[in-house]
């Protein structure tokens, strides 16, 4: 299982971490705010090993780059190939030269990628969770040989079209369309639009969902047969996600092969099995960030002196800020821990996912606001990381089930009443 992440550098690092990791295991009275309810106590050695992994890779590649990325709206699809080599990619995937670790192991490395910055998170999540995991749950044997082994590795960038520029939270409404050629048979003609589709302009698999005979089906749009009846123009000048390269999909009258359709799914079961694979993601991810808001604000409060020389922290309104985030933190990690271990042992249902994909990012966008008024005006500057945290927990609120959407979905659980009109 983790033997594709043993073979890289930064694995290396993480064996020598599992000793004082250990260390730390023992029973101590000690409360440690940077872990309130001693989440480590409840992973194994192999788990520790990957978010270590993680952690170093994190920090010491993508936290130098971020403040570049996000000022720039540059992201470098050699961070993709970073991540294969080091077996994030697909991680929880068997076979196809996927590190095929536990639910839990893959959602430590979201945590990590994502307390640098959500825009990395997200180009991750979109490869691993909703292409290749897509592929892997419908795909032909034939589909999964072509394309997950280089998407491991980074080699090959996929991206994912459902969202449309007249349909965002109502897929089932989409527009985009799917026809057999007139004169090639096994040959499929696509036509629509599809937009916020991150990693769209550098993709070389894209899985567009599309109606064919007024049913929702999934095809694998490759770039290279797709010629210029396929355009993926770059969505600029966002105020989140910066750091992540985001698109749009137009398609026009582009062939896609009968071999590149998914057989055996239809319905809105596809995409909404792909979407619960990247909403499990964003829940610890969102707390991730919110790691590095607390961090951050507690760092910022010890150290800025006011009022009579005395350090912010000392105050009662900063220490509520912090308390409530560290609190929200806590309670976040606990339930995607719970819902990784049951989608482990194959018992999650997508209300679970629902419910704390809704909370872990509700919370940390309202955590990660208020740690923001700690650092006052400072936190306009983007060296204070602070602001760059807030705009992007806002888009991750809002994407893959906005957080109404999400009330509804566990609505409908609850009384059996659909209130989706």
């Amino acid at each position: 299982m983790f033997t594709l992440l043993k073979r890289t550098a930064f694995a290396a690092s993480a064996t020598a971490a599992l000793r004082p990791a250990a260390r730390r295991l023992a029973h101590t009275t000690t409360y440690d705010w940077e872990d309130p309810l001693l989440l480590r106590e409840q992973l194994d050695e192999e788990e520790i090993a990957i978010a270590q992994t993680a952690r170093d890779y994190c920090q010491e590649r993508l936290l130098p780059r971020v403040l570049e990325a996000y000022r720039e709206e540059h992201y470098e699809r050699e961070i993709l190939e970073e991540m294969g080599e080091l077996g994030f990619l697909g991680a929880s995937i068997d076979g196809y030269g996927c590190a095929g670790v536990g639910h839990v192991a893959n959602g430590l490395i979201t945590r990590e990628v994502e307390r640098v910055d959500s825009g990395y998170r997200s180009g991750m999540s979109v490869q691993s969770s909703l292409v290749m995991g897509g592929i892997d749950e419908f795909g032909t044997t034939e589909q999964k040989e072509r394309y997950l082994p280089g998407m491991a590795k980074g080699k090959i960038v996929g991206a994912f079209g459902l969202t449309e520029p007249n349909h965002g939270s109502d897929p089932g409404a989409m527009e985009t369309v799917a026809r057999p050629h007139s004169t090639k048979e096994g040959v499929y003609l696509l036509n629509g639009s599809k937009t916020w589709i991150t990693n769209s302009p550098i993709a070389d698999v894209l899985l567009v969902w599309a109606k064919l005979d007024g049913e929702i089906r999934g095809f694998l749009v490759d770039r290279s047969t797709a010629g210029d009846s396929l355009s993926t123009p770059a969505i600029k000048n966002k105020s989140g996600l910066r750091a992540s390269i985001t698109g749009m999909i137009h398609l026009t009258d582009t062939p896609v092969l009968a071999s590149n359709l998914f057989p055996h799914i239809s319905g809105l079961r596809g995409p909404f099995t792909c979407l619960n694979s990247a909403r499990y993601g964003i829940a610890w991810g969102t707390i991730g960030a919110l790691e590095d808001c607390l961090a951050r604000a507690r760092a910022y409060s010890l150290e800025r002196k006011q009022f009579r020389g005395n350090p912010l922290a000392r105050y009662q309104l900063v220490q509520k800020k912090l308390a409530d985030a560290s609190t929200d933190v806590a309670y976040g990690l606990a339930a995607a821990l719970q819902v990784g271990r049951l989608k482990d042992k194959g018992l999650a249902t997508p209300e679970m996912i629902s419910m704390i994909k809704r909370q872990n990012c509700d919370r940390a966008l309202v955590g990660a606001r208020a740690l923001q008024e700690i650092f006052g005006g400072n936190a306009v500057s983007d060296e204070y990381h602070i602001g760059r945290h807030v705009a992007n927990l806002f888009v991750t609120q809002t994407y893959e089930g906005q957080s109404d959407i999400h009330s509804l979905i566990l609505g409908r659980a609850i009384t059996g009443v659909q209130a989706f009109c």
